[in-house]
């Protein structure tokens, strides 16, 4: 977890992105510690609170788990929750625009897919 915090969006959102990148890219494994709320917070220079609420997001969706006195830990599971999470919020958020822009200017199927390949879209796309 050594990624830069923006102005772009709320840092707690970012702390809740970068924990799931880190279980994404299996830097935080299932069943491992995550840091503290402290820790992250010291990382960062943030307020210890703000960094809890990020935490707090993970809990609730499951990501993570408390053992009391010991920490947090990645849940069993995790890594499958946030590509589903994910998977779901990319084809909200570009694949339906994509379709419809493409409707608009009248680009057939076939064309879309090219424009895709073209673009050096990896093959598991096209499955």
């Amino acid at each position: 977890m050594n990624e830069i915090l923006s102005q772009e969006k709320s840092i707690y959102i970012q702390i809740r992105e970068m924990i799931e990148n880190d279980i994404l890219r299996d830097i935080l494994l299932e069943e491992e510690r995550v840091p503290s709320t402290n820790e992250l917070a010291r990382a960062y220079s943030i307020n210890p609170a703000t960094a809890a609420q990020g935490v707090n997001l993970l809990l609730a969706d499951g990501i993570l788990y408390k053992h009391r006195g010991i920490g947090m830990f990645v849940a069993t599971g995790a890594k499958k929750k946030i590509m589903e999470k994910r998977k779901k919020n990319f084809y909200d958020d570009y694949v339906k625009r994509l379709v419809a822009e493409a409707k608009s200017l009248g680009i057939m199927k076939e064309e879309l897919i090219a424009m895709i390949a073209a673009e050096g879209a990896p093959e598991q796309v096209f499955r």
